[in-house]
């Protein structure tokens, strides 16, 4: 069944409007919906509907609930992912695979050594399109929530305000470290952030930084992960043993 995405503000009692044109152009001109059509729609706060097709026009679709589904099964523990932003357009396949693994938010990072530079006009460009392909991934895993993309964030900036995370955990290459089986303790983390480092690492002074706001050095073992692969390793790991 088709799978449509609307803001929980645009419902109103039993019926859905969508206006957004790129939502509108796929209903009319690529999937050629008609009225009756059935489909099902989830909004920003984790609800499920599944819904008729009334009226389709040029500047709306306005649908019929015919059943609801509440928010349900929510995880015990909301992961947040900051990844180093790495060269090319890596960090657009990153924010697709967390978006299909259940991360609840995801931080493109700035650190001292990511090669890629963003000035505001692009910064905005370039979020918008996150925002783009986590709304897409959502709907193509059939995930009842869109995650969080936060714009590209400076690691001070993510350091200084990391304060609401009961487990924050920092993979380095270097130190002493804990191995990741031995921070998961017998009570389980409300919300938990985990900083993924560029090509070549974190320098000393990141890494000194986060360890003096709590965070917790872990080592992935003896392999050196690729940032891409390095993400998806966590998340998984993380998904696995708190939400499960």
């Amino acid at each position: 069944m088709n799978r449509f995405y609307c803001k929980f503000s645009d419902i109103q009692g039993n019926k859905i409007k969508i206006c957004e044109l790129k939502e509108l152009h796929h209903l009319k001109d690529v999937l050629r919906f008609k009225a009756g059509e059935k489909a099902a729609i989830f909004d920003d706060q984790g609800n499920e509907y599944s819904v008729k097709l009334q009226n389709l026009s040029a500047t709306e679709a306005e649908f019929l609930v015919m059943e609801k589904k509440s928010r349900s099964n929510l995880p015990e523990t909301q992961i947040v992912i900051a990844c180093a932003i790495p060269k090319k357009s890596k960090i657009d396949d990153i924010i697709d695979k967390l978006t299909q693994l259940g991360v609840d938010r995801i931080i493109p990072l700035i650190t001292e050594r990511v090669i890629v530079k963003l000035d505001e006009d692009k910064g905005l460009r370039r979020h918008k399109r996150w925002v783009n392909i986590a709304l897409t991934a959502s709907k193509q895993s059939q995930r009842n929530s869109v995650p969080v993309v936060d714009p590209a964030t400076d690691f001070k900036e993510l350091i200084d305000h990391s304060g609401e995370f009961d487990l924050k955990l920092i993979p380095n290459l270097i130190g002493e470290r804990k191995a990741l089986k031995e921070v998961f303790g017998k009570t389980k983390p409300k919300k938990v952030l985990v900083l993924i480092g560029p090509e070549g690492d974190f320098t000393d002074k990141e890494i000194a930084a986060a360890n003096q706001a709590g965070f917790i050095p872990v080592t992935f073992g003896d392999q050196v992960f690729r940032v891409e692969t390095a993400c998806l390793y966590i998340a998984s790991i993380l998904t696995y043993e708190l939400n499960h």
